[in-house]
């Protein structure tokens, strides 16, 4: 079986690429939270390490790689080391599948597609891999031997088992109207009214509605971070963790957030599609990425504006307000599908 030598380099070089583009933005994600929270709270933020405190994350690395590492002398040793592994891979596996942007002209090299690969359960795979990190957050709250930690680890299961099934049921509607799985078919079927037919404009803002809502919970983020929850469990699940597992479990958290926003992006708000994107394929990645951040600072102002909610006001709200609404917009997709034949 021959290797297509030049195919490899390619994916390679992509990987790579999208690898550093993601960490990059996680790590200023996390400095834009601290000075968005700090305009909201009426007070600075960091500003002090480079030019407004730009240089700020790299800061926070090195604090994290010359901190001493700490492990709990009753603490499963092998699974407690294991669970922020677990956490953050999955995060990371499923940006191969995302579409930064259309296929492309460049100069010296040729038509070149703006994504790692291209799979035709492409859904499925992100919607797989993403409700994977639990697993990590459950072996972080067991092994480590802590009351606060295992607290967090069981609030963690069920509130992602809950809402979970809610996301994946809110993302039919989108699969029903573009008739496909793979994460490239379903943006291109956003692409006509000149890059404006997205899906939210097309009978599925209850869907939209319901997958935002389902994301945030999934991602542990206010006001659904009843797993970290710092005035009842210090920090939940990783409490007992430091220097750089702690650092892990930081980035697992901003790249699954990273991960539900580009997912959003996809399938409801079309991807790199936007006006004069016919004529203009440069500015797909543009889009995508303004469309991305526009997810990233909704999070951080709803961290700033909401309250925390009870637990069973987020058991209740999941299962009694969104599955059953997950399920409306299901019939209602399947008849206006029947409808449009």
């Amino acid at each position: 079986m021959s290797i297509d030598l030049g195919f490899l380099v390619e994916v390679l070089i992509k990987v790579v690429i999208v690898f550093h583009l993601v960490l990059i933005v996680v790590a200023y994600t996390v400095l834009a939270e601290r000075r968005v929270l700090a305009f909201i709270q009426n007070r600075l933020g960091p500003n002090r390490v480079g030019p407004q405190g730009v240089l700020q994350p790299f800061a926070d690395l090195i604090k994290f790689i010359f901190k001493e590492e700490l492990i709990p002398l009753a603490a499963n040793k092998w699974l407690y080391l294991a669970a922020p592994m677990v956490s953050i891979v999955p995060a990371l596996m499923v940006m191969i599948v995302y579409p930064f942007g259309p296929t492309v002209t460049v100069p010296f090299v040729g038509e070149v597609a703006l994504y790692v690969t291209r799979l035709n359960i492409g859904l499925l795979y992100v919607l797989a891999l993403a409700s994977l990190g639990v697993y990590g957050i459950v072996l972080a709250g067991w092994s480590s031997n802590s009351k606060y930690s295992l607290l967090g680890g069981l609030r963690s299961s069920a509130q992602m088992v809950s809402y979970e099934l809610s996301l994946s049921l809110s993302v039919i509607g989108v699969v029903l109207q573009s008739g496909s799985l793979d994460l490239v078919t379903i943006v291109e079927n956003q692409s006509k009214w000149g890059g404006m037919g997205w899906h939210i404009f097309w009978f599925q803002g209850l869907g939209f509605l319901i997958y935002l809502i389902s994301a945030i919970a999934e991602t542990n983020r206010v006001p659904f971070d009843l797993p970290e929850a710092e005035t009842e469990l210090v920090a939940g699940f990783h409490t007992e963790y430091s220097a750089m597992k702690f650092a892990l479990f930081f980035m697992a958290e901003y790249c699954a957030m990273f991960t539900v926003s580009a997912l959003a992006t996809v399938l409801f708000l079309g991807g790199w599609n936007g006006p004069f994107i016919h004529q203009i394929p440069w500015l797909g990645p543009i889009y995508f990425l303004g469309k991305v951040f526009f997810f990233l600072f909704l999070y951080i102002w709803l961290r700033g504006t909401l309250p925390r909610f009870r637990y069973d006001q987020l058991m209740n709200f999941g299962w009694k307000v969104l599955l059953p609404a997950a399920l409306l917009n299901i019939v209602i997709s399947a008849a206006i599908g029947v409808f449009a034949l």
